[in-house]
């Protein structure tokens, strides 16, 4: 039987950004494990602005298993740091196209419409993962029909828990 070689493509802004509105924090850790396990996601693309303050969180994703690809950073209107990976992300999958099974993309984002409906109509998409039915772009939904999936109801599974290292006297 042949190995299922799905690759995922994550918008990391949109996802951290549409979990925080359901008012949880995402642990990434196990986030990357539940594509693993769900879906046989061999690799994991995190499109992400570069902000050099970030470098241990980078290097945290890194070692949770992800693939990270920057862009660089502009400040937008209000001074916030604006990194956007629309048009990274989409060339990526289609460079990739060839070199897996099917596709995982993360995002609420309706930019990424055209996209998803070529890999719906080409079979290559295995899901459209969105934070959030609310947030979603009905756009998204209708092009990615019943492939996508909201994690709006993996709470329990998928929120971080600040883990507490036990202090032991000697």
């Amino acid at each position: 039987m042949k190995k299922i070689n799905n690759y995922a493509y994550i918008d990391a802004q949109n996802l951290n950004l549409g979990v925080q509105t359901l008012g949880w924090k995402l642990d990434w850790k196990r986030f990357r494990v539940y594509l693993k396990d769900k879906y046989q996601v061999k690799v994991a693309y995190l499109f992400l602005g570069y902000i050099p303050t970030n470098k241990k969180l980078y290097e945290f994703l890194q070692r949770s298993g992800y693939v990270l690809v920057f862009k660089p950073v502009v400040l937008d209107n209000n001074r916030r740091p604006k990194g956007n990976i629309d048009a990274d992300l989409v060339l990526k999958v289609m460079l990739d196209i060839d070199k897996f099974d099917k596709a995982v993309i993360v995002t609420s984002d309706g930019d990424f419409y055209s996209l998803v409906d070529h890999l719906y109509k080409k079979d290559k998409l295995e899901k459209v993962v969105s934070p959030y039915i609310k947030t979603c772009s009905v756009l998204l939904r209708k092009s990615a029909k019943e492939k996508i999936v909201f994690l709006d109801n993996l709470r329990k599974k998928l929120e971080y828990k600040k883990r507490h290292r036990l202090k032991t006297k000697l």
